[in-house]
Formats: structure tokens, sequence, C-alpha cells
């Protein structure tokens, strides 16, 4: 049972122009609790700081201000108490087609998680726990998709490569940066029910960053709207979608694709 809790978030970059320095704050005072069995949806145009909190809860960067806490503990820098914590929060990346190697096939990319996360396993385990996770992100035959290489796969199919290369430390907690947005939309709904599905099945915690308003109401129990990297407004995510009370909520909910919308309210 894994509770994500993170407290009064703050980052700041300084940026040198010549000889002037400025401060850029690209997080302003984010706080949100991520339970194990919820997700909760991180909503926002580029550059709200979404990507940038994601890099901090996974210790890729440093806060300037506020605390990660895991379970009521914080986050140590290292030692076993930060390896623990990389264990337990994993990262699916927005771009899979940059984030596997191309030049080793998809068990290589398994088998590296599993032996460090789960060490005195035999060979044949690790190979039977490679399949098994192939068979949980639904590649099968998934003897014959662990042989491939990137190249050889669909986009949707090297982003359930991705996830499943996720789910090898048996995470709590999973960070899922615009997992759908490099994908063609045909196959964006397959990997999004898989996500779910998965959510569900593992008692996971998720973090889902989107832009898309829409997804975001439909695979989540809370959505964050963060604008300039503030959180502008937050609840229940058919609440804040319906019925929304910022200004900048509204117009993300304008700009979404509504099959529903009649063709004479989009001439207006």
């Amino acid at each position: 049972m894994t509770t994500l809790e993170v407290r009064g978030l703050r980052k700041d970059y300084r940026l040198r122009n010549g000889m002037r320095t400025r401060t850029l704050r690209a997080v302003d005072d984010v706080s949100f609790t991520l339970d194990h069995g919820r997700t909760v949806a991180l909503v926002g145009q580029s550059g709200s700081g979404k990507s940038t909190i994601a890099r901090l809860l996974l210790q890729l960067e440093q806060p300037t201000s506020g605390h990660i806490l895991l379970d009521g503990e914080p986050v140590a820098r290292r030692g076993s108490a930060l390896a623990r914590y990389r264990r337990t929060v994993q990262m699916v990346f927005q771009d899979p087609f940059a984030s596997l190697n191309p030049f080793h096939d998809v068990e290589h990319h398994l088998t590296r998680p599993v032996r460090l996360h789960q060490r005195g396993l035999s060979d044949a385990e690790v190979h039977q726990r490679v399949l098994r996770l192939l068979e949980r992100v639904r590649l099968t035959p998934a003897a014959g998709f662990a042989r491939r290489r990137p190249h050889e796969l669909s986009g949707g199919q090297r982003q359930r490569v991705a996830i499943a290369r996720a789910l090898a430390p048996s995470p709590g907690v999973l960070i899922a940066d615009e997992p759908v947005s490099m994908l063609d939309v045909s196959i964006r709904l397959g990997v999004l029910n898989l996500l779910a599905t998965l959510q569900r099945e593992e008692d996971l915690g998720v973090l889902y960053i989107t832009h898309d308003l829409a997804t975001a109401r439909h695979f989540s129990d809370e959505i964050l709207v963060l604008h300039q990297g503030r959180v502008v407004e937050r609840g229940p995510a058919d609440e804040v979608i319906l019925h929304p009370r910022h200004e900048y909520t509204r117009t993300l909910a304008d700009a979404a694709p509504n099959p529903e919308r009649r063709l004479g309210e989009l001439r207006r």
C-alpha cells in the first residue's frame, strides 16, 4: 500500500543572459496526494510545469523547496532508502521511440531491471519473469516479442514494452508522462485502457500527466489543473470537467475536441 505525498513543491531555475541573471519559477507551491489504487491527472498546456514535477518526483532534479514523502517518510537523497524509492516510483516516458535502445532486443530491456531489483534469480527465472511481463502488457506470444528489436515493433507495441519495463521492479507508483501523445490516434485508447487495467490489478497509484482533458476525465479519479507552475483548480474528474470554476480550465475544456458540439457553435 503506497502513498506518494507532495507538499509545497517549488522549483526555480537560474537563467543567465549575458551579465544578467534572472529566476524562472517552473513549479510554485504544488501539493497533492497520490494513494494506491487511484489515478490523479495533472493537466496543463506545454510549459505549465508538468514534466518538471515528474522529474522532481523521480529524483532526477531536486526541488528548491517543499517535500516529497513516500508512505509518510521524506525521500532520502542517497543509499538504500533512495534505491527503494526509485524501485517504488517508476516512469513511463512520453516517447517510446527514444526510450528504448535500438541495438538491443526486448528481452534485454526487461532483463536489466529484473536483475537490478530482484537479485538472486537464475537465468531461467529471469527469462520467465520477462515473459510474464510481456503477457501482462498484452504482447503475445511473449517469446516472439522478447526476441524483437524496437524497430520491429509498432509505436503502440514499443510503449507497451516501456510499460512492462516500468512494472519490472513491482512498483507502487507509476508516473505516466503524456504516454500516448506520440502514438497514432487509433491505438491510444488501447494503451490507456491497459494502464487503467494494470492500475486496478496491481493497486497502483498512477500520476497521469497530459494536456488532454477528455482522457483525463475518463482515466482519472482526480484532476489537478496546472497553469504557469501553479495548481489553479482541483477536484473529482467529472466535477472539474463538467463544472470548471477557473477561466484557464474553461479555456482548456473549450479547446478539447467535442464530437457532440454542434457545427453552429463552432462557427460563432
